[in-house]
């Protein structure tokens, strides 16, 4: 298998890097900081079963985005997975407490970076016998969501993002193309795996091992998650 990951020298990223590695992957990954990507890629690598290979790809700068793709062509000619995983997150509840640079910033990562990304690197999805593109979207991105303290400019990136992720879905499944969005709220990276706890990062990179890995004819479209812990309104 050979897999994609944006948005990898950290957190769930990594984590996802690192999951489908230990399942024999050949894994792709990305990062605004090519040295911390390059970290992750090497210890990936040494680790095994799977190899890792680490890029820049800032998704706010379109030419970064082609070059990443365009790296990822000379290596490979096919991609089983892209996940679009990397976003870049800021908290606010007022439009006045992030910068016009970061508010920009913010939109062009999540909307047209990622939108970009996957169509350059559709071509090598579409020649694989498996693809599927994965987006970690958030619940940000869910119509009536209110519940995270996320800025919300970072709300209107993970619109677009989900806008992408739906129409995606109704148009490459007649190509065998599943497209595949996750809706968690905000979660922990590490904590106790139980009812009354918080989502956990390992949890949530379990359903998109799972999904990946359900025969051809099984199109699990998106996953929405119950947010226990309790925030203000």
């Amino acid at each position: 298998m050979r897999v994609a990951i944006t948005g990898a020298a950290r957190g769930t990223g990594r984590l996802l890097a690192e999951a489908f590695a230990e399942r024999g992957a050949r894994v792709f990954l990305s990062a605004r900081d090519p040295v911390a990507a390059g970290r992750v890629a090497d210890a990936i690598s040494q680790r095994g079963p799977g190899r890792a290979v680490a890029f820049r790809c800032d998704l706010a700068a379109p030419d970064s985005v082609r070059g990443f793709a365009a790296a990822v062509a000379d290596r490979t000619s096919h991609l089983d997975v892209l996940i679009n995983n990397g976003a870049a997150y800021i908290e606010g509840d007022d439009l006045a407490d992030a910068s016009d640079d970061t508010i920009e910033s913010v939109l062009a990562a999540g909307g047209t970076g990622t939108v970009l990304l996957t169509k350059h690197l559709l071509p090598l999805l579409r020649a694989s016998s498996r693809p599927d593109v994965v987006n970690m979207i958030s619940t940000c991105g869910e119509v009536g969501h209110r519940r995270s303290d996320a800025h919300p400019a970072f709300y209107a990136a993970k619109h677009a993002h989900a806008g992408l992720a739906e129409i995606l879905s109704y148009r490459l499944r007649p190509e065998g193309i599943r497209v595949i969005s996750l809706f968690p709220p905000d979660f922990v990276q590490d904590g106790p795996r139980r009812a009354e706890s918080d989502l956990t990062a390992q949890s949530v990179i379990d359903c998109v091992v799972f999904a990946v890995g359900q025969p051809r004819d099984c199109f699990i479209r998106e996953f929405h998650f119950e947010q226990v812990r309790s925030l203000n309104l």
